[in-house]
């Protein structure tokens, strides 16, 4: 049988230095979640002060609203000190939020109204009040039911060790920073090309509760359960759909990912372009601003895209200037679900199979993506998060239309072969066993988290919302019980307490009025 290039090149790295590198793989998570009363509405009060000030907290902070909270563990080569972490963080946080609950799905619970939706609050610093701005300037843009989703970002970066083996397997002659940014472009290239398995395996909204749409309709084929549940019979994952965490006014930014000045130039002409659509909302000029500004894009936070290259930025650097000075350091998956199946909203499983998948995508042969092939992508995607689980689903793969079924198949056949690196690195068969596991889950379409979700609402006739509140208050009991695990109490206490300590800084440290701020920042963004 004639060798894949991908299995060529696993052949010609198999003894290399970027074997065992790859149990040095530096990973992050950013885990979001709705707080909840124990009605199962969404909570109405400020965020827990016991838990430390948003804007300095590093690890506890908020989303887009006051209610929406974001757990941020620190980088560690071990995935299950990741979710130790995870798990700490959420145990500390629920002792400090009275009798609330933390919703464990990605789409909202019950909201009655928009202006259920409280903003998120930073603080009366300049930055502080930028951040609520900005958010001001999301709800007038898009409205707040959108901004009320949840989900999961893992980062993850590859050790220098595996670059050096690499880039001297290839033989590569350009310099070290410019070698490590094309190969992640490439692996975003073929993440965007492959991004549907994500939503097949790991999507975990194909179900909302009715106040979502607020009234509107939908030309999903939703069918009805219980009270207030509509559902997609074979959807994956609404959260990455049209009615989900996406921005249609953005169509017609062709951000590309063929060289990083293509990218970075895309996202900083969307950031000085001004929107018509946004023309007529008041923005920091103003003395009552709706908005930071009327371009396209406020700042480069709001570009909606399930995955992104990513460097840590300097103080007053943008993201993007970040990247022109030194290159993709890392890469940010902001395509998960809230994973309702597990306490932290991700499973060690999960994190097994994005080092895998992501790994192929980095390996093998990346194509540059032209503005067509990226909307084949996002139709493919979109097709497999409204009938997905029914694996005859078709799907354009280059010139060809082939099954959910048969490309799934074929990228799983990589994917074993990609494995048994991991498992070398590791000394153990646990990265083989997922892989094999998971590809089950093609065949048997109803082991996938949505597959389980949606079975349970047949067999019971259920509210969605009723299976989370049952987690929700399983997930918090197990909190409340489970010792710490990473973090020592007093250590959390002390992190809480220094954060406000952290943010009177930056007030006492301003120095300009916020209009004034706000138009230096942009003058050098």
């Amino acid at each position: 049988m004639k060798h894949t290039n991908l299995e060529s090149k696993l052949d010609t790295l198999a003894n290399t230095a970027l074997v065992p590198s790859l149990s040095s793989i530096q990973r992050g998570i950013e885990r979001e979640a709705l707080r909840i009363q124990p009605s199962g509405k969404i909570a109405k009060t400020s965020h827990p002060k016991g838990v430390g000030h948003p804007l300095t907290h590093n690890s506890i902070t908020t989303d887009f609203s006051e209610s929406l909270l974001e757990f941020i563990t620190p980088v560690s080569s071990s995935a299950e000190q990741t979710l130790s972490q995870l798990r700490d963080l959420q145990k500390y946080t629920l002792a400090n939020m009275g009798d609330e609950m933390l919703w464990p799905m990605s789409m909202p619970c019950f909201i009655e109204d928009q202006d259920d939706i409280v903003l998120a609050q930073f603080g009366n610093s300049n930055i502080g009040k930028m951040k609520t701005l900005y958010r001001e300037g999301l709800k007038n843009r898009y409205g707040s039911m959108m901004q009320a989703i949840a989900g999961v970002h893992f980062n993850m970066s590859f050790p220098d060790a595996f670059w050096d083996a690499l880039k001297a397997a290839e033989q590569d002659q350009s310099t070290l920073q410019d070698f490590i940014s094309n190969k992640y472009l490439g692996l975003i290239r073929n993440f965007k090309r492959e991004l549907w398995l994500i939503s097949y395996l790991f999507g975990a909204s194909p179900a909302l509760c009715r106040s979502f749409l607020q009234g509107k309709e939908s030309d999903l084929p939703f069918e009805a359960s219980g009270k207030g549940t509509l559902y997609l019979a074979n959807g994956t994952a609404l959260r990455l759909g049209d009615l989900g965490y996406t921005n249609s006014a953005q169509s017609s930014l062709k951000v590309m990912y063929n060289s990083l000045p293509e990218y970075v130039k895309g996202l900083q002409t969307a950031i000085r372009c001004r929107s018509d659509l946004y023309e007529s909302i008041d923005d920091y000029r103003a003395s009552e601003p709706k908005q930071l500004n009327k371009n396209i894009l406020q700042i480069e936070n709001e570009f909606y895209s399930p995955i992104r290259p990513k460097r840590n930025a300097n103080p007053q650097e943008t993201p993007t200037q970040a990247l022109s000075r030194g290159g993709i350091e890392y890469i940010e998956i902001r395509a998960l679900d809230v994973n309702p199946f597990s306490d932290t909203g991700i499973s060690l499983e999960q994190i097994r199979f994005l080092d895998v998948f992501l790994t192929y995508c980095l390996l093998k042969d990346s194509p540059e993506m032209d503005w067509d092939e990226q909307q084949v992508s996002d139709k493919n995607l979109q097709s497999v998060i409204s009938t997905g689980r029914d694996t005859e689903t078709q799907l354009q793969q280059g010139d060809s239309v082939v099954s959910v079924e048969a490309w799934a198949k074929g990228i799983f056949s990589d994917l074993t072969k990609v494995a048994s690196l991991f498992d070398k690195a590791h000394g153990n068969n646990a990265y083989s066993d997922t892989i094999a596991t998971l590809a089950t889950w093609v065949d048997n379409p109803d082991k996938t988290f949505s597959g389980k979700l949606v079975a349970a609402l047949g067999a019971q006739s259920a509210d969605s919302s009723e299976q989370a509140l049952d987690l929700a208050k399983q997930y918090k009991e197990e909190h409340l019980q489970r010792a710490y695990q990473f973090y020592q109490e007093v250590e959390l206490n002390a992190q809480a307490a220094q954060s406000f300590i952290d943010e009177q800084a930056i007030c006492q440290s301003d120095e300009l009025t916020l209009k004034a701020f706000l138009q230096d920042y942009f003058e050098k963004a």
